[in-house]
């Protein structure tokens, strides 16, 4: 692997201290959550969240999104969270459309399977064992491995695999679509499955990692002769700069495969990119949307935050006692929580049907720009109940 620079954390001072933001002001913030969810769940009981709103409202639309399962586990959590049988039916009426996706191969050219089929299938397995979710997710797992190039060693990202403008691309985000494979492999005791979800995650650290300890938000490798091309952005603010939900990404996704694996050069890894990623917070602790901004009206990005929050936590849970960053760690990602929680909340926007306010799908196209975007509304409350037990992940 290849030498990657530490900057330490230059504010830990500020990161040594524990914010004010107790359990009391974490189930507000939950209590408010559910709220949300139980105002929408006749809205979308046949349908599912855009993946970014429009003035602060989600549209209505089918199952083919990449972001549709952000829906169904929040409705896991909040069963979790409350025992309320609404939320547990609500989300078991989803997976047929999770069935159709797979049997009939609709949208499905994506390594986004783990996302979907993580937060829905395996979560709802995990909550009722139901068989047929268990083989869902195995089924969508199975799917996933088909994006595998062997001598590149990685899972190909979107699109079709014979298209030249995709081929041999991986992104970031996949970090977070292995836990499907990992969990896979243990439950049918498909070994091949864990050694390329580990082949992936080595290269993701070896191309997509920079030695600064940033990374590219996309990299081509060649899928026939297993050699690395170049990175490129298709999200950040240019291809060397750092967008900062591939860094939180990252930092969530490394953690994830050194929980499976075990490998001892991840959380080494992953405390260098943490670190870049704190050290480019501006002072409320949530990031602007690219990394390479600090300071001014550029626009933030609170689901990047949510997302950097529990990967912070479970960084943390993995480090030793003696880490001199663990604390930090925890500290920073309830600042970040604390900060979404005070001035990043829909609360004062009783029309809005999202949760949180402030957050960037794609900025270069125009997307979902200072909107609620699921994926943060999700990992958001996920955050919020890491704080107030000790979860079981569905990851």
């Amino acid at each position: 692997m290849k030498q990657v620079h530490d900057e330490g954390i230059r504010q830990f001072a500020k990161y040594s201290r524990r914010p004010a933001f107790g359990r009391a002001e974490c189930e507000r913030a939950v209590g408010f959550v559910l709220e949300k969810i139980e105002q929408n769940l006749a809205e979308f009981s046949a349908g599912f969240p855009a993946p970014a709103s429009k003035n602060h409202v989600y549209p209505v639309i089918d199952n083919v999104e990449w972001t549709s399962s952000f829906w169904t586990g929040m409705l896991w959590l909040a069963y979790e969270l409350t025992g309320a049988e609404s939320y547990r039916r609500a989300a078991e009426a989803q997976l047929p459309s999770y069935q159709r996706r797979i049997a009939e191969r609709s949208h499905t050219d994506t390594h986004d399977l783990g996302f979907l089929y993580t937060l829905s299938a395996v979560a709802e397995y995990r909550n009722t064992a139901n068989p047929v979710a268990r083989q869902l997710a195995l089924d969508a797992a199975a799917m996933l491995t088909e994006r595998f190039f062997e001598k590149a060693g990685i899972i190909q990202a979107w699109g079709d695999l014979n298209d030249p403008e995709q081929r041999g691309r991986m992104i970031i985000d996949c970090c977070m679509n292995l836990p499907l494979l990992y969990w896979a492999a243990r439950e049918s005791g498909r070994e091949e499955y864990r050694t390329m979800a580990l082949s992936h995650a080595r290269q993701a650290a070896r191309y997509l990692v920079r030695e600064d300890a940033s990374t590219y938000h996309t990299f081509y490798m060649d899928v026939e002769s297993g050699a690395p091309r170049f990175g490129k952005t298709a999200q950040g603010y240019s291809d060397n700069s750092c967008w900062a939900r591939g860094q939180a990404w990252a930092i969530y996704g490394f953690a994830l495969s050194y929980r499976y694996t075990r490998e001892s050069e991840f959380p080494e890894l992953n405390q260098k990119l943490a670190n870049y990623f704190l050290n480019r917070l501006p002072e409320d602790d949530v990031c602007y949307w690219d990394l390479c901004f600090t300071a001014g009206d550029e626009e933030r990005d609170s689901s990047a935050a949510a997302i950097a929050a529990c990967g912070l936590l479970e960084l943390a849970k993995e480090l030793p006692l003696t880490n001199e960053y663990r604390i930090c760690y925890e500290n920073a990602a309830l600042a970040m929580i604390r900060s979404l929680t005070e001035s990043y909340t829909t609360a004062g926007l009783a029309r809005s049907n999202g949760i949180l306010r402030h957050a960037v799908y794609s900025k270069p196209a125009g997307e979902g720009v200072d909107e609620c975007n699921i994926w943060g509304d999700y990992f958001y409350l996920e955050a919020l109940v890491r704080l107030l037990r000790d979860w079981r992940l569905y990851w």
